[in-house]
């Protein structure tokens, strides 16, 4: 079973889960800009770390074989904070760089006037940088939340099909289904959607336009989940090839649309370097 997780957040997570997603067939990822876990109080963090997105991450997930992607973007929750708003200048020079696939994540925490603001302007972005767009959706009063989303996303004029709209239910999918959008599901464990949940709805909505990841971060997450529903999804009577499609297929046509999709050298796992698994030393 090959395994692109569309949705993860590696900078948190350790060396052995590359470790372990390596052996369970993950192959390649793509990890969007995201909330640290505590305000950030200057752009000058953004810019560090939108150059760890392109530069640090990518090597260490080489080591394991697992070509490393990124979206680049002002998220929702720091959308509202005023000390980030200049981070919307310094946007177009990553937009630009190879490896970055995507805007995002973007979209909505709270709903507020801020972050309409913020996501209009982000997906003006997208459009000028021809990049497709990996939309977040708010944790509270989330049926309200996609509703303005897909207003938002249509008055942008971007073509839907370079949206994902992202960590949607049962409640959701349905709105999301019928807007020429990607379908984007969140695989955890006891919150968002379980692998078995998963199933029930790719049963009714079918495997077209559908998007399985971990989005595996600092909080209670597993980057084997993705694994865990192709497992589901054979049990339920699918086949490798439907499994294929969602967990491979999928993601390589939403975010080959970048134009910036390198899948070569997948699974070819570098050497160690005197015993450790990492390079040390350099500038």
């Amino acid at each position: 079973m090959r395994i692109f997780d569309p949705h993860i957040h590696m900078t948190s997570r350790t060396t052995d889960d590359y470790e372990r997603m390596a052996a369970a067939g993950v192959r390649a990822l793509v990890e969007p800009a995201f909330w640290l876990g505590q305000p950030r109080t200057n752009a000058g963090s953004f810019t560090d770390y939108f150059d760890a997105l392109i530069g640090w991450e990518p090597f260490r997930a080489a080591q394991f074989g697992i070509r490393h992607h990124c979206a680049i973007g002002l998220n929702p929750k720091e959308a509202n904070d005023p000390r980030c708003r200049e981070v919307l200048g310094l946007l177009p020079r990553y937009l630009a760089r190879d490896g970055v696939v995507a805007v995002g994540e973007l979209g909505y925490d709270s709903m507020t006037p801020d972050e309409d603001e913020v996501f209009a302007a982000q997906l003006a972005l997208a459009v000028a940088h021809e990049l497709p767009a990996l939309v977040h959706t708010p944790h509270r009063d989330k049926q309200r939340g996609t509703l303005r989303t897909l207003d938002v996303v249509k008055e942008s004029g971007i073509d839907p099909a370079y949206v994902v709209v992202d960590h949607l239910n049962e409640v959701t999918v349905g709105s999301v289904a019928g807007s020429g959008c990607w379908m984007g599901f969140s695989i955890y464990p006891g919150t968002k959607m379980s692998p078995d949940r998963m199933v029930a709805l790719l049963r009714e909505y079918g495997p077209e336009r559908m998007l399985v990841n971990s989005a595996a971060d600092w909080g209670r997450s597993d980057p084997l989940l993705t694994l865990a529903t192709g497992h589901a999804m054979l049990a339920a009577g699918f086949t490798e090839d439907d499994v294929d499609r969602v967990l491979w297929r999928n993601p390589v046509d939403f975010y080959g649309q970048s134009g910036r999709l390198d899948l070569s050298g997948t699974h070819e796992q570098a050497a160690d370097f005197a015993g450790n698994t990492l390079a040390r030393g350099g500038s």
